[in-house]
């Protein structure tokens, strides 16, 4: 009862701000009010005289210095029916998650700048709670960032990231905690190009206060990464990643993994059409044996009717698995650090060993948008099992089906205004061949609610 009277709350003072702000100065321009996922990059329009929210946005100091705060609060309520796609099990729950998300942005003239986040996410009425759904507070960005002149800065501290769109290296939005990672970062950049290099140390999160294990060396990663846009229409990013994991486990058993990424992507506009085309590469060794893993990734959508927008899209992709668990040579790709939804809320399988095709639907109307999608998914190789969105094995190879589910989704989201979003998800899974065949024959059923305010 507690978390809805909240929530009724900030409703109400979203809904409120604009009229406020009416009341006393011209507000910002709507289309500089932007909020991003990485809330170091807000772009938040100040005018003078300042109303309350202003001085909050941004609070001078001395000369060109200024300090700046924000936050977001998300609350979820989330529920499956036959979670394991076994009905004679106790498999259906429901539960609530609650986050709440508070920075500060410390600007020194333009060479200097210092970001630092709190986290703290909770969970409610679940009984198996994953790393994922809980850490009651830790800080989840605390960064001082330097630049050297327009184009060169270096980055020291703890930061949430996202590559691309979020294949390989993800700030991991969907579950109720962020991936962060303790880095030292070196960045050059122009209006063209952006070059990155840097070596991060995942932070592995516990349940309570504080108590994070930081700077464990048993998986790192080091990574150069290169953005170029070539044209209007044309640009690709080129990545080198090497991750190196102790005790990592495949199908094919548990070893030390290090592994080197090698990866393209091809994104922009042709004709009409929004392209994303990615491949990438991987090679190393996983114990004794050597590994050589590979993906390829298209996504293909096109716009209709701008005065009232459909887009029809389309994605498909070809994840290796490994070919035999016997042999020297383990196949298995490894996403490294990919979305935790995915393919969509409901998070049953995740990228590896598998293919995937993706069709979807998406408006919008006025202030709803609506998204209805289906995905068909094989194992690539019916020698390896099934991996859950954390790269964990969930469903060992017992059978030699590669067809494992139909998935069909609908969202439906509602902006009240730029603080206030809520959103509704239904998805559904069928099992196929592979799922019935081990014993997991029976439909899932997944709904999930989310409403955010951020300020």
């Amino acid at each position: 009862m507690k978390s809805w009277t909240f929530f009724l709350g900030l409703f109400y003072i979203g809904t409120l701000y604009q009229p406020l702000s009416a009341q006393t100065t011209t507000p910002p321009d709507a289309n500089i009010l932007e909020f991003k996922l990485l809330r170091q990059n807000d772009s938040i329009a100040i005018t003078e005289p300042k109303d309350f929210y202003q001085r909050i946005k941004s609070s001078p100091l001395k000369s060109a210095n200024s300090l700046s705060f924000g936050g977001s609060y998300r609350f979820q309520t989330e529920a499956f029916i036959n979670e394991q796609f076994d009905k004679t099990k106790n498999q259906s729950d429901a539960w609530y998650l609650h986050r709440g998300m508070l920075h500060a942005h410390l600007k020194l003239g333009n060479n200097f700048e210092i970001f630092s986040e709190l986290n703290s996410s909770t969970v409610l009425s679940k009984q198996n709670i994953a790393p994922v759904d809980k850490d009651i507070l830790n800080i989840n960005q605390l960064f001082a960032r330097y630049y050297f002149n327009d184009h060169l800065n270096l980055l020291i501290g703890r930061q949430n990231m996202r590559y691309g769109i979020g294949r390989l290296i993800d700030v991991r939005e969907g579950p109720n905690v962020r991936l962060s990672f303790d880095m030292a970062q070196l960045q050059y950049k122009n209006q063209i190009s952006t070059v990155t290099g840097f070596y991060a140390i995942p932070v592995q999160q516990k349940e309570g206060v504080f108590d994070n294990e930081a700077f464990e060396t048993d998986e790192t990663l080091t990574a150069l990464y290169w953005t170029q846009h070539w044209t209007a229409q044309t640009n690709t990013d080129l990545n080198i990643l090497h991750k190196d994991e102790a005790n990592k486990t495949w199908n094919a058993g548990t070893a030390s993994d290090q592994r080197t990424s090698i990866g393209l992507r091809h994104f922009g506009t042709w004709n009409g059409l929004t392209y994303n085309n990615e491949f990438v590469y991987q090679l190393g060794t996983f114990g004794d044996e050597n590994i050589s893993a590979w993906t390829v990734s298209f996504n293909v959508e096109k716009e209709f009717n701008p005065s009232h927008p459909i887009t029809l899209g389309l994605k498909t992709e070809a994840i290796s698995g490994d070919a035999d668990a016997n042999d020297n040579t383990l196949n298995t790709f490894d996403a490294l650090y990919p979305r935790g939804a995915y393919f969509g809320r409901v998070a049953r399988f995740g990228p590896s060993n598998l293919i995937d095709v993706h069709p979807y639907v998406k408006s919008a109307l006025g202030k709803v948008s609506i998204e209805m999608d289906y995905v068909a998914f094989w194992r690539f190789s019916t020698d390896d099992g099934l991996y859950n969105p954390a790269l964990l094995l969930e469903y060992p190879s017992v059978n030699n089906e590669r067809f494992i589910a139909n998935q069909i989704g609908a969202i439906v989201g509602y902006e009240v205004n730029k603080f206030i979003t809520f959103e509704l998800e239904s998805n559904v899974i069928f099992p196929g061949a592979f799922l019935k065949q081990s014993h997991q024959g029976d439909t899932l059923y997944h709904f999930v609610f989310t409403t955010e305010f951020k300020f």
